[in-house]
């Protein structure tokens, strides 16, 4: 589904679908084997704050989405939008901006920093190979199977004369090839791991950048912060708000690929676990701290309360330039604030916290007619729109996880999920 580029950029088709826990081969069990192959050791305990902050990302798609279902921003398939007041219309703006700002893009952060092992392990070739399979199989079953069947018999966007016809006009037209849904994160992220194959295969590999003093990894971070935000305005300058490339604008991508990049950097320099917390800590705050009176005068003066929001979306103006500015201070400061406290607080599993990471893709895959059912139940309850968002965000993830652990994951699908 195509986003709607409207009030602070609010985006409504995100999602995870790197398979974390299925990247691994026969002879690796662990993310430490993966990490041990670019540092030398034997193994490494696993990183289960990754696993952690994987389904918790999870669960934030379903927010989203339920969000989108309600609030007067964003695109997804089925939308039961009333009339809001400015102060919803603000909420809704916010957290979705908010949540689009960080973490899709710390996710091919996560996505980059493995590729770099895996690359190491495999080879080029095998290296691919895995990426189809466990990239590649998932989207085609969404564009063909999963995405078609919520549309048809779900959010009502089909035409007439019966599943099969349209189904087989879908296919003949190649209007599926633009219907990847939530499913643009894993036809991107094959993209990215296909171009990172041919770069590493022409003899090329990232430097072992190990994190120096604060001063220094203070001084990069900045810079990288004002990369992401000056190329992300550039090509917003250039590209039209309603241009798609992958289901995605193309004024996200640079933020995409250089979190990408960052990650196949990181790995050489073990950053997920070198990383001072102290530093995370810092930094973070700051980033985030600065990104509130941005966003104060973004929505004060930038013509949101007057309904104004073109300038939102991109263009060569100030509006724009500040809103690129936040989304790059709250990427890199969720970023470093996630890592430092997953990685103190969270770094282990007990039952309930594995079987939501084992489920976390297969939820991520089968949410959208889960969600959209759940929607349609609580289409007549007397509710405003944010206790709304939140109830379908409750029910969706509860159906979701069901649906994964007790239908995809006892089905021939496991293999992929």
């Amino acid at each position: 589904m195509v986003a709607d580029w409207r009030f602070l950029n609010c985006r409504g088709s995100s999602g995870w679908s790197w398979r974390w826990s299925r990247w691994r081969d026969t002879a690796d069990t662990t993310a430490g084997d993966a990490m041990g192959a670019v540092t030398g050791a034997r193994s490494a305990p696993r990183l289960l704050f990754i696993d952690n902050i994987r389904w918790s990302m999870i669960i934030l798609v379903l927010s989203m989405h339920a969000c989108d279902t309600y609030s007067p921003f964003g695109n997804w398939y089925y939308v039961d939008r009333r009339p809001t007041g400015l102060g919803t219309a603000l909420f809704f703006g916010v957290y979705q901006s908010f949540l689009q700002a960080f973490f899709m893009a710390a996710l091919f952060f996560i996505a980059g920093y493995f590729a770099a092992a895996a690359y190491d392990r495999k080879g080029f070739a095998p290296f691919v190979r895995d990426r189809f399979l466990r990239l590649g199989v998932p989207t085609l079953l969404f564009m063909l199977v999963i995405g078609p069947l919520t549309q048809y018999f779900l959010s009502w966007t089909w035409g007439s004369g019966g599943f099969g016809h349209q189904w087989f006009k879908h296919i003949r037209n190649g209007e599926w090839l633009s219907e990847t849904g939530p499913m643009w994160f894993c036809a991107a992220l094959l993209v990215f791991s296909i171009v990172y194959g041919l770069i590493r295969r022409s003899g090329r590999s990232e430097p072992q950048i190990s994190p120096g003093d604060d001063r220094a990894s203070s001084l990069w971070l900045v810079a990288f912060v004002i990369a992401m935000a000056a190329s992300t305005f550039l090509v917003r300058v250039g590209v039209d708000e309603g241009a798609s490339v992958l289901n995605v604008h193309p004024g996200d991508f640079p933020q995409y690929i250089l979190m990408f990049a960052a990650g196949a950097l990181g790995c050489r320099g073990n950053w997920l676990t070198a990383l001072p917390e102290r530093f995370c800590i810092r930094f973070g705050a700051l980033a985030l701290a600065a990104s509130v009176p941005l966003m104060a005068v973004l929505i004060l003066f930038g013509g949101g309360l007057q309904g104004e929001t073109q300038q939102y979306s991109g263009g060569f103006n100030w509006v724009s330039a500040g809103k690129c500015l936040w989304e790059a201070l709250v990427c890199v400061g969720m970023g470093l604030l996630m890592l430092a406290v997953y990685r103190r607080r969270f770094d282990w599993q007990g039952p309930v916290s594995k079987w939501l990471s084992d489920n976390a893709f297969g939820v991520y895959l089968i949410h959208p007619p889960v969600l959209i059912g759940a929607a349609i139940l609580l289409h007549t309850l007397a509710l405003n729109a944010i206790a709304k968002a939140l109830l379908l965000t409750v029910v969706a993830a509860i159906g979701s996880f069901a649906a994964s652990a007790f239908v995809l994951r006892k089905s021939p699908l496991r293999a992929i999920v």
